[in-house]
């Protein structure tokens, strides 16, 4: 599995002949003027709610690419307005086949509402699993205990927000982790802008001593698990 970071809340999941983005937020994020968003990849764009910071580039993408999108019904409904060629939405516990991997919408305690004011629907994670592995995408979130559930699925890692301030800090996501029972964890939602600005040396010491390892790949890294 290749996962390239895009900053943000942002991952490309490369596996099985798929291209996995999810939330796509680059043109807009000053620390990712590097990354070309006409270059990258995506034959599905997956979405966890709808924040301008979350949902920024997925219409240019999708319509480049042809990618559905796979998000909540409102969200999907919002983005079949604008043209995209496919949306498929769906709920908090659903869970679909789309053909060398599968999807499940978890849960997740934040808000949602899309850049023009429209009704963004619940909030939600991502389970996705493939035949490399089992992986979790939390989107936005604070830490809950529904969190404990997410350990049956035997994660092969995580995406936790870890900036604080709109989302859980890092000492959470590291209790975050021990719910899920995974040790691996990929940092999203830290440093884009001032209240989310991370000490990355105290929140890789967290994880370090609670046994897990958090990997902070620098924007247009690509790494492999």
């Amino acid at each position: 599995m290749r996962i390239t970071y895009y900053g943000h809340s942002c991952i490309g999941v490369a596996t099985g002949g798929q291209h996995l983005l999810f939330d796509p937020f680059i043109s807009g994020n000053p620390q990712a003027k590097h990354i070309d968003i006409g270059g990258i990849t995506a034959t599905h764009i997956l979405i966890t709610h709808g924040h301008g910071d979350h949902v920024l580039d997925a219409e240019a993408i999708a319509k480049r690419t042809g990618a559905p999108i796979i998000t909540n019904y409102e969200i999907a409904c919002w983005f079949e307005a604008k043209g995209v060629p496919q949306a498929v939405g769906m709920n908090t516990g659903g869970q679909k086949d789309f053909g060398g991997f599968s999807v499940k919408l978890t849960g997740a305690r934040h808000s949602s509402q899309l850049p023009d004011g429209s009704y963004g629907g619940n909030p939600n994670g991502f389970v996705v699993n493939t035949a490399e592995g089992t992986f979790h995408h939390a989107g936005d979130t604070g830490l809950t205990l529904d969190m404990q559930l997410l350990r049956r699925h035997r994660l092969k890692f995580a995406c936790l927000p870890i900036g604080d301030h709109f989302t859980m800090g890092y000492a959470d996501a590291v209790e975050a982790a021990e719910y899920m029972d995974v040790r691996t964890v990929i940092g999203i939602h830290y440093d884009t802008f001032p209240p989310i600005a991370l000490d990355h040396a105290a929140a890789t010491e967290a994880f370090r001593k609670a046994g897990k390892e958090l990997l902070l790949p620098a924007i247009g890294e690509t790494i492999e698990l």
